[in-house]
C-alpha cells in the first residue's frame, strides 16, 4: 500500500482545526480521508517539537487557549439565553 503525502499547509490546517476549534480526530479523519493514525502521529510529533522549539510551544498554547475561551464563551452564551 502506497503512503499519501500531506503539505505542511494541509497539516498545519488540520491540526489547528483539532485544537483550536475543537474538531474531533474521527470527524476529521473522515473529512480530510486520512489514515486510523495520521492525525495521532501529527499531534505526538508536535507534542515532541514543542519541547524542543519555544516558538511552536507558544503557538500551540495561544491555540489551547483559545479553544478554552471559545467553550468558555458558549456556557456563558447558554447561561445568558435563560
Amino acid at each position: 500500500m502506497q503512503q499519501k503525502r500531506y503539505t505542511k499547509e494541509l497539516k498545519q490546517k488540520i491540526i489547528r482545526l483539532h485544537l483550536e476549534e475543537g474538531r474531533t480526530i474521527k470527524s476529521l479523519n473522515q473529512e480530510y480521508h486520512l489514515g486510523h493514525g495520521t492525525l495521532n502521529y501529527w499531534l505526538s510529533e508536535l507534542r515532541k517539537e514543542c519541547q524542543t522549539n519555544p516558538y511552536v510551544k507558544e503557538v500551540t498554547l495561544s491555540y489551547e487557549e483559545s479553544k478554552q475561551l471559545l467553550q468558555e464563551n458558549k456556557e456563558l452564551k447558554k447561561e445568558n439565553e435563560f
